[in-house]
């Protein structure tokens, strides 16, 4: 999932963002309420987790507007401090999916995260949503800036797995055995065909945001590119 992330602590910041990438997420992160307002007004969020108290406004704030303007279909869980019983009827009656108590443990706050994605999206998993790409693996397809880009079935499949693990060195026989099969009898080049091919049609030279890298002698890892 493409997870948006309101919080002023830059060292939370930095521990939420290993622990939702670590997940295979894709995060973008915001300090101000007023940065997080501007982003939804032109970004696309499968989820977002909200700190209840900032600098400028809180959680609250930005939760409210995205129930009047974006309806309910995106999940949010709020972060806060304070677990008394006033401030989470607060922000569930706000329009919060749900909530976490700082300070946060890994595994609650991914599961909390899943859960309330799972609640806002009933009959299917959330679409993927990396920058200028959208994957719908139920439905078969991506997008890029809006259009179909049109894969093979394993094109496909690779795809989804490499945007599934950004910035993860992946070995050719790694990739073999999860896209073809452990008892598959292709080979090595097999793979590097289909990230040539990939390459070509997703654009992964940094142009879009993500770019395949080779590793001598071993495999290949999708890194983000800041524009």
């Amino acid at each position: 999932m493409h997870i948006g992330i309101l919080e002023d602590d830059l060292d939370q910041q930095a521990l939420m963002e290993f622990w939702l990438q670590t997940a295979n997420h894709s995060v973008e992160m915001f300090g101000t309420v007023a940065d997080m307002l501007e982003a939804l007004k032109g970004g696309s969020f499968d989820a977002l987790l909200l700190d209840w108290m900032l600098p400028d406004g809180s959680g609250g704030d930005v939760l409210r507007w995205v129930r009047e303007r974006l309806g309910w279909k995106l999940a949010v869980v709020v972060l806060t401090s304070r677990d008394d019983e006033s401030t989470v009827v607060e922000a569930l009656q706000a329009g919060a999916d749900d909530y976490v108590v700082k300070p946060a443990k890994q595994h609650e706050l991914n599961a909390r995260i899943l859960s309330a994605a799972r609640r806002s999206t009933p009959g299917g998993l959330p679409v993927l949503r990396m920058g200028a790409y959208e994957i719908d693996v139920p439905k078969h397809t991506l997008l890029m800036n809006g259009i179909a880009v049109p894969l093979t079935q394993k094109e496909f499949d690779l795809s989804v797995y490499l945007f599934q693990n950004p910035a993860k060195l992946m070995s050719r026989d790694h990739l073999l055995n999860k896209i073809w099969g452990i008892h598959s009898e292709v080979d090595s080049r097999t793979i590097d065909t289909h990230v040539s091919r990939i390459r070509k049609k997703l654009k992964f030279d940094g142009s879009q945001g993500w770019k395949m890298v080779p590793v001598y002698g071993y495999g290949y890892r999708l890194e983000r590119v800041e524009l």
